[in-house]
């Protein structure tokens, strides 16, 4: 299991004791953009799934705060996502996430390549019910940095989103090179935390220490997504509030033996 523990607005703060995970995919509002999605994926290799949207379990210990993913190899990626967290009352509490994604092992099977790399979850988070009204004007972007060696492999899109974006460029990183945005769009791509809340409840799974994670929107056309960091905001144009991650990838040595 995983204890994590996130800061809301307010000041206070919530201990959640990670007993479950779950990886939403293909999980954009317009699944007829997500059928064309899986076909596009399909040519790639990526197995459909047998149904959409699709619900992924995922260890519980690879729900993290960090700001180090440690990789195997070149292609692995990350995913703009939203979270929704069953704290120890049942309050539900939503915070930005990123998916590290095994590219690789995708190819294999989306199952195995989400139980690959941690669900790397930001450290504040708001009660839901506080922006329940306005979920669809919340925004969420990625942006992605290489060093200066350049990037590891040429990018596809995720079994998670619904189709491609735009591109652009945002600030410096110190040793990095120049942030890109990878992903920008708004919550109103996604189904709802409350689709999956309910969902959730359903099947008996709305549990305290449940953390959902909503699959995500389309990457940028022309963006190498096999980056050394990954950057995520969730962000609030109501309060001007942004919750923010970011962690750098960091290859393992090789094997020996």
């Amino acid at each position: 299991m995983a204890l994590l523990t996130f800061e809301l607005p307010d000041g206070t703060t919530r201990r959640v004791d990670v007993v479950q995970v779950l990886n939403a995919g293909y999980a954009g509002r317009s699944q007829d953009d997500v059928a064309a999605h899986v076909a596009e994926l399909a040519e790639l290799g990526v197995p459909a799934p047998s149904v959409t949207p699709a619900l992924y379990p995922v260890a519980p210990y690879l729900a993290q705060h960090t700001d180090r993913v440690s990789v195997q190899h070149g292609r692995t990626s990350g995913e703009a996502e939203w979270a929704l967290v069953v704290d120890g009352d049942g309050e539900l509490l939503l915070t930005a996430a990123c998916d590290h994604t095994d590219r690789e092992l995708e190819v294999h099977g989306v199952a195995w390549s989400k139980n690959a790399g941690p669900d790397v979850l930001a450290r504040r988070a708001w009660r839901l019910a506080d922006v329940q009204e306005r979920l669809d004007t919340l925004t969420l972007r990625a942006w992605v940095s290489h060093a200066a060696s350049g990037g590891s492999g040429d990018g596809v899109g995720s079994a998670d989103g619904a189709g491609s974006g735009g591109t652009g460029g945002f600030g410096g990183t110190g040793g990095f090179g120049k942030e890109t945005v990878i992903q920008d769009g708004t919550l109103a791509e996604l189904l709802t935390p409350g689709y999956w809340a309910e969902v959730l409840r359903e099947r008996g799974d709305l549990l305290p220490g449940t953390v959902l994670i909503s699959g995500t929107i389309p990457m940028a056309e022309g963006v190498d997504q096999f980056a050394d960091r990954w950057r995520v905001e969730l962000g609030d144009p109501a309060t001007g509030d942004v919750i923010e991650l970011a962690y750098d990838v960091v290859r393992m040595p090789a094997p020996i033996g």
